[in-house]
């Protein structure tokens, strides 16, 4: 009997191997296959088969997403594409673009997430409908949706339970602009919604775009910053009866989104952001109690120094961009 049990025991365990064999066979010639795909998109000589290719990666990596093992693959793709995974492994987002002859630029990609009410890995096409959208700063979006871009980070918070992406992009645009846009994904009825009232102080705002000329060099990046801490206290002058206060500093560490703010180059080009280039000011947001606060003092590329002033939230009146 003990000797059956051992032999049904080897034969499931040859039958179980086998398959995540054949499994990861499947996403090798997937990953082979999506990657010639990849470099037609960048390198073929004209819009049809730019976007031919473009459209039969979709396809080849819609039918990599419903194989078991996709949930667990590692993915190396031409630079052409991005592939961004959260730190849960609960989402990761695929994307790349499609530069026209004209110049202007059109994102594709696929997002892939773990549906907690169905408890399964599930994946939706994205479609961009950027130039078809009004309020592009206010408005919630779908996958179906979608404001395009091409992904360059994923940053993972929580608060109270409940879990928040943002995701760092960037689009080509066109030969006048780029943009860069700051895009907090949360999940809604199982499914990812793009937007959210998460950044402090600016109302009815659910993602960042800056807008600028495509020759302007704009920062867009998630690094850990110095933050200078100001403790105010009241002292007892010596020999006296009077106080005074007294300020000291204390420095920490945060990890930060740190970018620069854009204006216009020509006073009374307001929204024409082929005008818009960096103002000299770096801004930060920080992650607090479940908000991304704006903070101005930022130093993004002194990240090996401490900063020699205080670092503080943005007044009111400060833009955070140019408009």
């Amino acid at each position: 009997m003990k000797k059956r049990i051992a032999i049904i025991y080897m034969l499931t365990a040859m039958l179980t191997f086998g398959a995540i064999g054949q499994s990861k066979v499947r996403m090798q010639d997937f990953e082979r296959q999506l990657a010639q795909l990849l470099e037609r998109v960048s390198e073929a000589p004209t819009d049809n088969e730019r976007y031919l290719a473009s459209e039969e990666a979709v396809q080849l990596l819609s039918q990599a997403l419903d194989e078991p093992e996709s949930e667990r693959w590692t993915w190396h793709l031409p630079t052409v594409a991005s592939v961004m995974s959260s730190p849960d492994g609960k989402l990761r987002v695929f994307t790349w673009p499609v530069v026209r002859d004209n110049g202007e630029y059109e994102c594709f990609g696929i997002i892939q997430f773990y549906n907690d009410r169905d408890e399964e890995y599930q994946y939706q096409v994205l479609n961009d409908k950027s130039e078809e959208i009004m309020n592009r700063e206010e408005s919630v979006l779908t996958a179906g949706n979608w404001f395009g871009a091409v992904y360059q980070d994923i940053i993972q918070t929580t608060f109270n339970g409940r879990t928040l992406y943002t995701l760092l992009g960037w689009n080509g645009v066109d030969n006048l602009t780029e943009r860069k846009i700051i895009e907090p994904v949360t999940m809604r009825g199982g499914k990812p919604q793009f937007g959210a009232p998460v950044f402090r102080r600016e109302r009815n705002q659910r993602r960042i775009v800056l807008e600028y000329n495509n020759h302007a060099m704009v920062g867009l990046s998630y690094e850990e910053q110095f933050v200078r801490e100001v403790i105010r206290e009241r002292v007892k002058v010596k020999g006296s009866s009077r106080y005074r206060t007294v300020e000291t500093y204390k420095d920490h560490k945060e990890k930060m989104i740190i970018f620069d703010e854009v204006e216009p180059q020509i006073p009374g080009m307001e929204g024409l952001f082929q005008y818009y280039v960096p103002s000299g000011l770096e801004l930060a947001y920080s992650f607090v109690d479940g908000k991304w606060e704006l903070r101005n003092g930022a130093e993004g590329r002194l990240s090996d120094k401490k900063l020699n002033k205080a670092f503080e939230p943005l007044e009111k009146t400060k833009p955070a961009y140019g408009r």
